[in-house]
């Protein structure tokens, strides 16, 4: 199979989609590797790389796209790339189609097959191509939060650990998954005192056994939710439902009861966020405030560490990438229903439920086409 791996076009995104070792493994089982040249020096990967492991340097996006039956990449493909891609082409990468109408209906008319990586679960019913980017999200979410709640970023001017004599931040975490977990585990190894509200009882048992003491679980509802906002200095969002749109666990009008100066960062911005005032925004113009609280709503967080998070990627998604390419997607997807998970549009049909819900459009099986 033609494989080929773009350079990624999104606003300050340095991850790539493949390492040289995973070319050095396709062209090893027989397949040509399409690279465009400059799409690793984000994360410090040079062309040279590439070529010494068996891939062909191509000059551009569009000689990678039209020479590839199978696409790589990182991010959803933007705008500029919609026309690029072409009926029959299968497209592995993250999607989030629920917050993005536009792309799900250029994907849609394109014919190729979209193969979702934070669908895609596994035997143990994990979303493995989703959790170590969402470990990344959930260690850097803290870390983004402590610098904006300082005075000039228009924070509340607090130090997140405090100090002997002054209390340490209030952070809440919603939601416990993976993104909420990492988060709480930084913020308590840095002393701030840590609630995780979510709804499932047996995940609240289970944080509340590993978790340090600063850490309290506790139920999510919408009384316990409001009533922490009004602690809260720092507030992650990290609720996610696979492939659908994120909830609104903070309406507009919680903003009112927040302090003035406090700091919501809403990592489940991909798939539209689970603040009723969130709006993408980007590493280069990372936040903004509304009723005086600042918002960091950056789509692509991961992007901002690029070879941690190219690496930490890699590892999970080319196992997948080899299975396609030897097999096809079709017969992977027969013969493992976790993979199956992950197409989202085949041929220009919704085969995701959950991206069909979200549009009200109709949802087919892919088994049937």
């Amino acid at each position: 199979m033609k494989i080929g791996v773009p350079r990624e076009v999104k606003t300050d995104e340095y991850r790539v989609a493949m390492l040289p070792v995973g070319v050095e493994e396709l062209v090893g089982d027989g397949h040509e590797v399409f690279v465009e040249s400059g799409a690793g020096l984000g994360s410090g990967l040079t062309d040279d790389l590439y070529a010494a492991s068996g891939a062909k340097i191509v000059p551009d996006a569009a000689t990678v796209w039209k020479s590839s039956d199978l696409i790589v990449k990182v991010k959803e493909p933007q705008s500029r790339e919609y026309a690029k891609m072409r009926a029959g082409q299968i497209v592995f990468t993250y999607f989030h189609f629920a917050a993005d109408r536009v792309l799900t209906d250029a994907v849609i008319s394109s014919g190729i097959t979209a193969i979702a990586y934070e669908t895609i679960r596994d035997s143990k019913g994990t979303l493995p191509l989703l959790t170590p980017m969402s470990e990344v999200a959930g260690r850097m979410s803290i870390q983004k939060g402590a610098n904006f709640l300082e005075r000039p970023e228009e924070g509340r001017g607090i130090l997140l650990a405090g100090v002997p004599g002054v209390a340490p931040a209030e952070v809440v975490v919603l939601g416990g998954g993976i993104v909420g977990a990492n988060a709480a585990r930084v913020a308590a190894g840095l002393g701030a005192n840590v609630v995780i509200l979510d709804v499932n009882l047996d995940r609240l048992r289970y944080l509340d056994d590993i978790m340090p003491p600063n850490v309290t679980t506790l139920f999510s509802d919408r009384h316990m939710v409001r009533d922490r906002l009004i602690l809260a200095d720092l507030v992650i969002g990290s609720v996610l439902i696979p492939g659908a749109k994120a909830p609104h666990l903070v309406k507009a009008e919680d903003l009112k009861r927040m302090k003035n100066g406090s700091v919501i960062v809403d990592v489940a911005i991909d798939q539209g966020g689970c603040v009723e005032t969130s709006r993408p925004t980007t590493h280069a113009d990372p936040t903004y405030v509304v009723d005086g609280v600042v918002h960091y709503c950056v789509t692509n967080m991961p992007g901002a560490v690029g070879r941690t998070s190219t690496f930490a990627l890699c590892n999970v998604t080319l196992p997948y990438v080899r299975r396609i390419a030897a097999r096809g997607w079709k017969a992977v997807a027969q013969s493992d229903p976790g993979f199956a998970l992950g197409l989202n549009v085949v041929g220009g049909h919704v085969t995701n439920e959950a991206v069909a819900k979200s549009f009200e459009m109709p949802h087919v099986e892919w088994s049937r086409l």
